[in-house]
């Protein structure tokens, strides 16, 4: 008669990967995957957000793409879209300076105020609709290559922030005439976004068209 050999020690669980196929545990959660089409983590250290930035050029002087964004678009740009924007503008508003212009005298400066209100009355409508219907993009913009994005996600401002940004740009300069400078200048100086202050009112930013 056999005796059963006793029983061996009992193997320990092993809390090691497996070699192949994985756990489904392993695999990165929902959470965990890009919430942006842009990449991963776009809103990191975002003044408007809770993630990484898309561009930062603090981090990375050279204008190297980050999580799939565009890069900034350059001051120089930007500056020669608003001078050709303003020069479509005015064509549109010759007619109220003519009409100022051969008022009697008496009634050239109101008619000089009226005039310059209507033309930013236009400004402010025509840049209203174009970023809001044209993905973002003036006919300034277009010309440049450059277009205005949310900083959030980089998606075209449509609805009320591309309107927030022409009023902000556009309806200050009726009442105060340095706004508009102290505005245009602001993204010379502000970091890491270069945003102006129609930029910062709105959570936009410029970029290039790639």
């Amino acid at each position: 008669m056999t005796t059963p050999e006793p029983p061996g020690e009992p193997t320990p669980p092993s809390f090691e990967k497996p070699a192949t196929g994985g756990s489904p545990y392993d695999q990165p959660t929902s959470e965990q995957q890009p919430t942006s089409p842009y990449g991963e983590n776009p809103y990191a250290d975002n003044p408007y957000g809770n993630a990484q930035p898309y561009y930062d050029p603090t981090r990375d002087p050279t204008g190297t793409v980050h999580s799939g964004m565009p890069p900034l678009g350059g001051l120089g740009y930007r500056l020669l879209a608003r001078i050709i924007d303003g020069i479509l503008v005015a064509i549109v508003g010759t007619p109220f300076y003519v009409i100022a212009a051969a008022a009697k005298n008496n009634d050239r400066t109101m008619s000089t105020f009226v005039a310059e209100t209507a033309l930013l009355l236009i400004y402010f409508i025509y840049e209203g609709l174009m970023l809001t219907l044209a993905g973002g993009q003036t006919l300034g913009k277009k010309a440049m290559k450059i277009r205005v994005a949310m900083l959030a996600d980089g998606s075209a401002p449509a609805g009320s922030p591309g309107w927030i940004r022409a009023a902000v740009y556009s309806l200050p300069n009726i009442v105060c005439c340095v706004w508009q400078l102290v505005n245009v200048l602001w993204c010379t100086w502000d970091r890491p976004y270069r945003q102006c202050l129609h930029d910062k009112a709105a959570r936009t930013v410029v970029v290039k068209v790639v």
